[in-house]
């Protein structure tokens, strides 16, 4: 299996491997691709976090839901946006997606992003502008397991 959007799995294991600035260049550049409701590109934001310092208070504010990864894409959308929970989520899939493609794992965290938002000086740190909250973080890098990913039959289908 070769499709990208077949390949994505969650990875929740990580190596210390960096994530090669190419590739996070190429992340970034799926990030932009995504779609946004309305037009309203200024209601969506990301920060990317590669620093191991905040990486791991990341990691110490969120009781290790990021699984330690070496890259976190934290995603903010306005406050009062009517789209932008949803705009985050297909930025969130576009990050995943194009991560598959360069064989690097990915998992959407939105629990670890609610925790986030209560941690208003870390926020400041990472350069969330005042007015947005962390919606979801998308942790990458090189897998260090391979889930399973046969799920061809996951969900129920009706054909008609």
């Amino acid at each position: 299996m070769t499709d990208p959007v077949l390949k994505r799995v969650a990875v929740r294991k990580y190596t210390s491997e960096k994530v090669a600035p190419g590739d996070i260049n190429k992340l970034i550049s799926a990030f932009q691709a995504a779609p946004c409701g309305m037009h309203e590109a200024d209601v969506m934001q990301m920060t990317v976090v590669e620093d191991e310092t905040l990486l791991s208070k990341i990691e110490q504010v969120t009781n290790n839901a990021c699984y330690n990864a070496p890259l976190l894409f934290v995603i903010n959308v306005k406050k009062d946006s009517s789209f932008g929970e949803r705009d985050a989520s297909v930025a969130a899939e576009n990050l995943m997606i194009e991560a598959a493609e360069l064989n690097l794992g990915s998992v959407y965290l939105m629990n670890a992003a609610l925790v986030l938002n209560s941690a208003s000086d870390l926020q400041k740190e990472l350069g969330i502008p005042a007015g947005f909250q962390t919606c979801v973080i998308v942790a990458c890098g090189h897998a260090a397991e391979q889930p399973d990913n046969n799920r061809a039959n996951r969900y129920q289908v009706i054909r008609k």
